[in-house]
């Protein structure tokens, strides 16, 4: 199980290291504005297209598989990044690098799921978010390093080596399980039946509404130093801020209330104190006030994401576990999507984006809310 949490951050670090250099390297190539707006969104949406392909093929061929296969192929594809001379070469190359890395996530979600261990369903998801929160710490810092010292292919070297090494560790260290083994309690073995759920329904909204968020923050916070006059550098301490109070959340005894207390509250705790810390920052006018601010958007998203993802293991099987994490990992895609693309519409303000994007997140949660309740009191 350890290594699939090394699996996981290796594999995030793949998409955070690139954060920080591959609009500046799309611009070196002579790439305009729009194309190197094209060359960021792109990796999002083809990444969307592996995730929800990925989720149909792990419950058709097992996890090891497409893990080793998308692994070594990302990591390939990340190699050839070197060669690129022009900006229609890079745009091809982020295409085909989503593409290739949207399958890892959700078969090793489901590989994570199907291990028959002693650790419940809640630390499984708490650990795998503290490897995620991890690879967004030291990922994007790692870019920058790497690239400014050796220069930036050395970073696709050292990511496309990462990437085929684990790959090939995984054919060794994964044990094949076939898929199709029913489990007792879960009574839809096959299909899609599993999104009728509501709880998966809202597992899925609650999960597009936080990385909504997530693009929205990441769209706005530089924009917030600026208007407080802090140092540029702020941008990323703030952003670091809500990573490590996550990560604590995930690795010390806290952990164990996403298997104590309801998914269902976790969720809506989650999206009642993410919507609140960012309008504080939008309200905030000193550093101090950013810092509480990011520490409370922290703790909502370290509710969030593990009952988010322990619901989609617990209302699913492993017949159709791969297509539940594909679906959820396409909303997570989305999400970021929809929320860089809203902060555009937006403009400038950051107070403004940050209040529009508090509003869609607190009435989504209201909305959610009142139909839960609604759903109680039918089956009542």
């Amino acid at each position: 199980m350890i290594f699939m949490y090394v699996l996981l951050v290796v594999a995030f670090i793949d998409m955070f290291s690139q954060l920080p250099v591959i609009a500046p390297f799309a611009t070196s190539l002579g790439a305009a504005p729009i194309i190197v707006g094209s060359v960021i969104a792109v990796y999002s949406f083809s990444n969307m297209l592996g995730n929800v392909l990925s989720g149909i093929w792990v419950d058709k061929f097992g996890s090891k598989r497409i893990l080793a296969s998308s692994l070594i192929l990302a990591g390939g594809l990340v190699f050839f990044y070197t060669y690129v001379t022009n900006p229609s070469q890079l745009l091809a190359i982020r295409f085909f690098h989503g593409f290739a890395a949207g399958f890892i996530v959700p078969a090793a979600f489901a590989a994570i799921g199907r291990n028959d261990d002693t650790e419940s369903n809640g630390k499984k998801m708490s650990h795998s978010g503290a490897a995620i929160g991890i690879a967004a710490i030291i990922g994007p810092a790692m870019g920058a390093i790497i690239s400014s010292r050796f220069g930036i292919e050395w970073l696709f070297y050292f990511i496309s080596v990462a990437l085929i090494l684990v790959g090939f560790i995984s054919l060794v260290l994964i044990t094949s399980k076939p898929p199709g083994v029913k489990e007792s309690n879960i009574q839809e073995v096959s299909g899609f039946a599993f999104i009728k759920k509501p709880d998966i329904q809202f597992a899925y909204i609650a999960i597009f509404l936080l990385l909504l968020m997530q693009g929205l923050l990441t769209y706005a916070m530089p924009l917030k130093v600026e208007e407080l006059n802090l140092a540029q550098e702020m941008t990323g301490i703030f952003l670091s801020v809500f990573g490590i109070v996550a990560i604590l959340f995930f690795i010390l005894p806290s952990n164990r209330m996403f298997d104590r207390i309801n998914n269902r509250k976790l969720m809506f705790s989650g999206l009642f104190i993410v919507s609140l810390s960012v309008f504080g920052l939008g309200l905030s006018t000193s550093s101090s006030e950013l810092f509480i601010s990011m520490i409370f958007y922290g703790i909502g998203f370290a509710l969030l994401f593990p009952s988010t993802s322990a619901t989609i293991m617990k209302g699913t099987n492993s017949q159709n576990r791969g297509k539940a994490f594909g679906i959820y990992y396409a909303c997570f895609s989305l999400g970021v999507i929809s929320g860089s693309f809203i902060a555009g519409l937006l403009g400038t303000s950051a107070m403004l984006i940050f209040t529009v994007g508090a509003a869609i997140v607190f009435i989504s949660g209201i909305l959610m809310f009142l139909n839960w309740k609604q759903i109680l009191s039918n089956s009542s």
